[in-house]
């Protein structure tokens, strides 16, 4: 599976991952501490709707578009501010990407390291924040750069890992390198994203997550549906979160329902649960 974030910005997989994106931020800003966010596929930032790219899916039209057309609601309204900003005349052109949230977001003490291997994206992405001292584009494969970089100085953050998915070993390659990136920084936040197409394949994933045995695993996916008819197709959006602060799990649960109505989708399912508990028992 090949997901280009600029053929599926604003889609119900980008609503469900970056509004879950906020509501992490929003948590870690609950302490005066500064933090880091090293994003490891950071992408150009910002996007276009009315672009080729997107023009060519238009998938944003049942996801942010329905999203900004409802009322708001308690767990989708800060990311809903987030994207009115972008679109003061109060149309619906641009759509942020992970970069734009967090640095929205950010506060003076807090930083950012983008890292971007597509080498025009990651031109465009070093323009975005052009000038802005807080954040550090780089240029380079974002798996390794980011290990290079653990533990931040800051020594509270998160890690953002949200490939494309162009390969067909991404998920093997996603759990290798936590184990990695876990025993550089084993007190940091790491939330990955995945789609979720073949069940078989995501199941595997999930399974070799369990045998890290990492303590505070979560899981968290929106799927439009379940069952035989569905696999093969990309129907859901995942997260894989460590560490995740106090309470978000109960928050993610709620975005869920919110995003069922406001989205359209009654039979869709929002399931959030632990793989491995606090203490490291695999659940």
């Amino acid at each position: 599976m090949n997901y280009r974030h600029a053929y599926h910005a604003g889609n119900f997989a980008d609503v469900f991952k970056h509004a879950a994106l906020t509501l992490l931020l929003q948590s870690l800003h609950k302490k005066d501490k500064g933090i880091c966010v090293i994003d490891t596929h950071a992408g150009i930032g910002r996007y276009d709707l009315t672009g080729i790219e997107a023009g060519k899916t238009l998938e944003y039209q049942s996801g942010i578009e329905r999203v900004m057309a409802a009322e708001a609601t308690p767990r989708l309204a800060p990311y809903r501010e987030i994207v009115a900003g972008m679109n003061p005349d109060g149309s619906l052109q641009h759509y942020p990407g992970s970069p734009w949230i967090t640095r929205t977001l950010a506060r003076p003490q807090d930083r950012m390291e983008l890292f971007e291997l597509h080498p025009a994206d990651a031109e465009t992405l070093a323009e975005v924040f052009a000038g802005d001292e807080s954040v550090q584009v780089r240029a380079k494969e974002g798996y390794q750069g980011a290990l290079d970089r653990l533990p931040p100085r800051e020594r509270r953050g998160l890690v953002l890992v949200d490939p494309p998915f162009e390969k067909t070993d991404e998920f093997p390659t996603l759990v290798e390198w936590l184990a990695y990136a876990y025993r550089a920084w084993a007190t940091g936040i790491f939330m990955l994203w995945y789609p979720v197409k073949s069940r078989g394949e995501v199941e595997q994933f999930l399974d070799a997550l369990r045998d890290l045995g990492i303590p505070k695993t979560l899981r968290a996916d929106f799927l439009l549906g379940t069952g035989p008819e569905r696999d093969g197709t990309f129907h859901g959006s995942g997260l894989i979160l460590i560490n995740p602060p106090w309470q978000l799990d109960e928050a993610l649960k709620e975005l869920g329902e919110e995003l069922k109505a406001v989205l359209a989708q009654p039979s869709a399912l929002c399931r959030v649960d632990w793989l491995v508990d606090e203490d490291g028992l695999v659940l």
